[in-house]
């Protein structure tokens, strides 16, 4: 019985320190930040005068071989704020009504508060010290999470205030491909159209897309 319990103990310590040696390993990886996948749906183009409709964060993780890999994800609907600009472009290809009755939306500030205190729970748990948001056309989601978070009174984020990830960027350096599902198409990866410019499916694959061209390249 004594054997049994000293071999629970080591097996539990084993594990505590597999786990501890995969967060400082993940902090590593780039230099103490955490990518997070964020992924935004708007009512246009321009984070000064268009609102948002959607947001979705995904974290990065990294296993006991370093591979990354999709780790969870955080998605809120979202009220426009008063008086924002609705394109009715940006809306036909979103597929999004704001004034649908059931999308039960939050008002912005509330759903950055929530996005932003899961992330700072995620740069904990890593030993990371800030985020680095990951993103298709990566300038476009951090524009709108910035503006959106003056607009709150929002002065401090667990986010860096520019560096980012571009999978874009890398897409085209590794793929040769811009585009998101034409990307991942040469990736492997599957993408549902029907599914697209929803922000939780769109910020997956993207992180999917992610995890994968740092794995291989």
């Amino acid at each position: 019985m004594q054997d049994r319990y000293f071999n629970t103990l080591k097996r539990i310590g084993e594990f505590d320190l597999l786990a501890k040696q995969k967060k400082i390993a993940l902090a590593k990886r780039f230099r103490g930040l955490l990518p997070v996948v964020i992924d935004v749906e708007t009512t246009g183009l321009n984070p000064a005068t268009d609102g948002l409709l959607e947001i979705a964060a995904v974290t990065i993780g990294m296993d006991e071989k370093g591979k990354l890999y999709r780790d969870q994800t955080y998605s809120y609907h979202v009220e426009a704020f008063p008086g924002a600009n609705r394109d009715p472009e940006a809306l036909a290809v979103t597929g999004i009504d704001p004034d649908a009755p059931f999308r039960y939306a939050i008002p912005e500030e509330q759903a950055l508060k929530r996005m932003y205190a899961k992330v700072t729970l995620s740069l904990q748990q890593t030993q990371c010290h800030r985020a680095v948001l990951v993103g298709h056309n990566a300038w476009f989601d951090l524009h709108f999470m910035l503006a959106a978070s003056k607009r709150s009174h929002i002065h401090s984020t667990p986010f860096h205030s520019f560096t980012s990830f571009d999978t874009a960027t890398l897409g085209g350096a590794a793929l040769g491909e811009t585009v998101l599902a034409r990307a991942l198409r040469t990736a492997g990866i599957p993408f549902d159209i029907s599914q697209a410019h929803s922000a939780a499916y769109d910020a997956e694959r993207t992180a999917e897309l992610f995890c994968y061209i740092l794995n291989h390249f």
